[in-house]
């Protein structure tokens, strides 16, 4: 008995003096709402935007008069009617054109007169023709003759026919002259150029003195935005993301300009022509909202959050607890540690849960795991409590010798230096 006491004493003294202290941090399993969200930027645009462009090239004039300031030239931020005059191309050379194609139309008239005037004569003499040609009967004798020659009958006919042709082909000629005439006073027109629509000016493109030239693409000239009161956010999501979208779905987002304010609106559009930028595709997606504030402005950048799912008094969780696992040596012995799945959440929407053991282990808690908004994440179980404590990670991981500190109390350490593993004696020190 002597030789056994000695010998537990002599261990105790050797090996019990130093063991490894982990502390934990702990948090609570709380109850409350969780709302699980896909997070994106994009880019505050005008619901419809119209592009103004010249169709025909020259000088530009001037700009015309903002409607709500006469005294004020249309610039940034005008609001114009549908009709405004937005600025004016210099009309000398459109209306000398003008005044070509009238006196062409004019001619093509008087040659459609004489046509006719040559017709109506020609006309007469086939038939005066057509009166001579026919046979007689002299009486007493028994020879019939005709009052006029084959030929002149032929050459009348020709001429008739002819004057029925000059007729059609002067007819021709004034439906082309007229339709010229057309054309020109409409480039003539376009030198004056108005609002297609009712809207606010977002962009003036041009000045006063800068000549435009109008080949295969319209020069823009003014960019309208029609409706400033209801407004769109052009989302960018992510392919990984992109599936849980969908339409009318719930959208809150904010804005650099006004951070303490969440704007809320709903998802209009789903694009499907994805963009790949360094091999990541996205998606566009359009969010419609109401701007009758007038606080949203054109090309602000948005951040948003499609709602994708929303839990009410539910248990929640820190993400950081349902991914912590120990190490083998942490758990207690008296769980199956085969049974232990580190894959079990990805797999099956089940995970663990780890809450420290009165023996100084860690035991696990088996959970079903529901919507998550990338902080918190909803569970259910049946051993799951409110207000109980797990594990969502460790203080520190490092072996204390007891003796050793309860003797040297003010021991420091480099904290640059490796430090060795778990269990390992110190190096011996200077002899």
């Amino acid at each position: 008995m002597l030789v056994i006491a000695g010998s537990g004493a002599a261990y105790y003294a050797t090996h019990a003096g130093t063991r490894s202290i982990t502390s934990f941090r702990t948090t609570e399993i709380k109850r409350g709402d969780l709302l699980s969200t896909i997070n994106a930027t994009g880019t505050i645009e005008p619901e419809e935007v119209v592009n103004v462009g010249a169709q025909v090239m020259g000088l530009i004039l001037e700009f015309g008069s903002d409607p709500r300031n006469p005294d004020k030239a249309i610039d940034y931020g005008s609001v114009v009617e549908k009709g405004t005059v937005l600025a004016k191309i210099d009309p000398t050379p459109y209306e000398g054109a003008v005044e070509q194609a009238e006196a062409a139309y004019q001619g093509s008239l008087a040659g459609l007169l004489q046509f006719k005037a040559k017709l109506l004569q020609t006309e007469q003499d086939r038939k005066r023709a057509e009166a001579l040609r026919t046979i007689m009967d002299i009486p007493g004798t028994n020879r019939p003759i005709k009052g006029i020659a084959d030929s002149d009958y032929d050459q009348a006919v020709a001429n008739h026919e002819m004057a029925k042709a000059n007729v059609a082909v002067g007819e021709a000629a004034v439906a082309r002259d007229k339709a010229a005439l057309r054309i020109v006073k409409t480039n003539l027109g376009y030198t004056t150029i108005t609002s297609p629509i009712r809207g606010v000016i977002l962009d003036r493109r041009v000045n006063i003195g800068q000549t435009v030239v109008a080949s295969l693409n319209a020069p823009s000239l003014f960019l309208i935005a029609k409706d400033l009161s209801k407004m769109q956010a052009w989302a960018s999501v992510n392919e990984a993301d992109i599936g849980r979208i969908q339409l009318d779905m719930p959208v809150r987002f904010t804005v650099d300009a006004h951070p303490d304010q969440t704007f809320r609106g709903k998802v209009t559009q789903i694009r499907l022509n994805a963009q790949m930028t360094q091999n990541v595709v996205t998606y566009t997606v359009i969010v419609t909202t109401d701007n009758s504030s007038g606080k949203l402005l054109p090309y602000l950048t948005a951040n948003l959050q499609f709602e994708v799912d929303q839990r009410s008094d539910v248990l929640l969780a820190p993400n950081a607890a349902l991914r912590w696992m120990p190490s083998t040596e942490q758990i207690d012995p008296t769980v199956n540690k085969a049974s232990i799945v580190p894959e079990l959440a990805s797999a099956q929407h089940r995970g663990y849960l780890w809450f420290s053991s009165r023996s100084g282990f860690v035991r696990p808690l088996e959970v079903t795991i529901g919507v998550s908004d990338g902080t918190m994440t909803e569970i259910s179980g049946s051993d799951v409590k409110e207000g109980m404590k797990v594990i969502a990670g460790e203080e520190g991981d490092e072996d204390v010798d007891v003796k050793e500190t309860a003797a040297d109390g003010e021991k420091t350490s480099n904290p640059f230096l490796p430090k060795p593993p778990k269990g390992s004696k110190p190096p011996p020190g200077p002899m």
